[in-house]
Formats: structure tokens, C-alpha cells, sequence
């Protein structure tokens, strides 16, 4: 019997673990950690960082190559080539290290829930029993750089993603925007006429990169912003708030 425990470990911050989720990776038999290539080195290395002050005793570690997207125009399909893919390394890397069973963790980003597809994955492996431990995602660790409410008085929230902002534009009857996954400007589409943005990179990391103001008057900026940052690091997350109309 196989359990595996889908940690969400904030934005990399060690302060943003739970001490549930410290108590589940030290309750491991295997930790499993990915690695996205050269250029994305700093997210295992934040991983590693995270194990180091948390464990209590030593747990082994699987480290395992992710697999590439496909870059092609069935987006969906693409996607669904690629969990698959995801899902064959982890049973390749469950079945080389615990034979017999046992207790598996995988941290996660944020909190599996929210645009992650760690729980897709899971779903493909037969017999395997999933646990997750909630945690802090970067939706609210920007509110909170900003010092901001998410919703206004009374008004609904609607999280979305910049293919989707980009693709369909501003959703009808919405107020307040989150926008995950945006692989740059998406906002840049909309007319800014009365919309105010919230931006952040690498919220609560010490390389935390804030803006806010009109659309119209810090798109560039953040634009600029964020292409220095992604070459300086080789790797960038983003997230923002959108909101039309009077923070109120």
C-alpha cells in the first residue's frame, strides 16, 4: 500500500510551512523531488532548502527529471500527453525505492488545490492512496504584500489565467480579477480604462518584486520589470490582481 502526501509549501518561504506539513514530510518513508532542467535549478534547490530545516531525521530523497510539454495547438491534449508522462516517473520512481509500500511525499507550490494538477496526476496511478495538506497559496501571500482586501464590499472574486484573459478577455459582470499563470502581458490586452492592478513576483521570497497602480500608468513597468527579473533569474512567478472600478 502506497500513501501519498501532496504537501502544498506556500510560495518557498520555510515561514509559509504548516506544522502539519512539517510533521508529514518527516513522516515520509520517500520524498520525492522534481527537477525542471538547468535554468530552473532554484526551485529544487528551494526544496532542498525547506528539507533541510524542517527534517528531523533523515528521509531518502528521489530526485526525478520532470518531462517536457509538447508544445502544440491542442493545448488540452498536450496537458493530458504530459501528466501522463508525470505519472509514469513517479511510479517508476515509487516502484524503485519503496517495493514493499510505504509513505511518499511530494511538496507542492501554493496548495494542491488551486491550479495545480499534482491531484490529476495522482489519479493516474492505480492503488494509490492520496493525502493532501493544505497550504499557503500565492493568491494570498500578494494580498497580503499589498496589504489589500481580495474582494470588494459584497462583490464576488474570479480566478482565472492569462491564456484565459488573453484568449476571452475581461469576464462579464466581474469586479475583481486573480490572475494565475500568466506567461507574461496578458493584462496588456484589456483597456485599462478603470482598472487597477496589483502585481507581484516571487511573492514571499526575498527576491519579492511588487507594483500597483492604474493599468494604464504601470503595464509598462511591470512589463519591463518582469522581463529583467526572468533573465536575471532564469525563471519567474507572477501572479496579480485585477479590479475595475473603486477599491471599496
Amino acid at each position: 500500500m502506497i500513501t501519498l502526501s501532496l504537501i502544498g509549501i506556500g510560495t518557498g518561504n520555510p515561514d509559509h510551512l504548516t506544522a502539519q506539513a512539517a510533521r508529514a514530510l518527516n513522516g515520509a518513508d520517500l520524498i520525492l523531488l522534481p527537477h525542471k532542467g538547468d535554468d530552473k535549478s532554484d526551485l529544487a534547490d528551494i526544496r532542498r532548502q525547506i528539507l533541510t530545516q524542517v527534517l528531523t531525521k533523515a528521509v531518502p530523497v528521489a530526485e526525478y527529471d520532470v518531462p517536457k510539454r509538447a508544445d502544440q495547438t491542442d493545448y488540452l491534449g498536450a496537458v493530458n500527453d504530459w501528466h501522463d508522462a508525470i505519472a509514469q516517473v513517479w511510479q517508476d520512481s515509487i516502484a524503485a525505492h519503496l517495493p514493499t509500500g510505504g509513505q511518499v511525499a511530494l511538496m507542492v507550490w501554493g496548495d494542491p488545490s488551486l491550479y495545480d494538477s499534482t491531484l490529476r496526476i495522482a489519479a493516474r496511478l492505480p492503488g494509490l492512496t492520496v493525502r493532501v495538506i493544505p497550504g499557503i497559496t500565492s493568491l494570498q501571500v500578494l494580498t497580503a504584500a499589498h496589504a489589500i482586501p481580495l474582494n470588494t464590499l459584497a462583490a464576488p472574486v474570479t480566478i482565472t489565467t492569462g491564456r484565459q484573459l488573453r484568449d476571452h478577455g475581461w469576464p462579464d459582470g466581474a469586479t475583481t480579477l486573480a490572475v494565475m499563470l500568466d506567461k507574461g502581458g496578458a493584462f496588456a490586452t484589456l483597456d485599462p480604462t478603470d482598472l487597477t492592478i496589483w502585481w507581484g513576483a516571487y511573492v514571499g521570497m526575498p527576491e519579492q518584486t511588487l507594483i500597483h497602480g492604474p493599468l494604464a500608468s504601470v503595464s509598462d513597468a511591470i512589463l519591463s520589470t518582469r522581463a529583467r527579473l526572468r533573465a536575471d533569474h532564469g525563471w519567474i512567478m507572477d501572479i496579480y490582481l485585477l479590479r475595475r472600478g473603486p477599491d471599496v
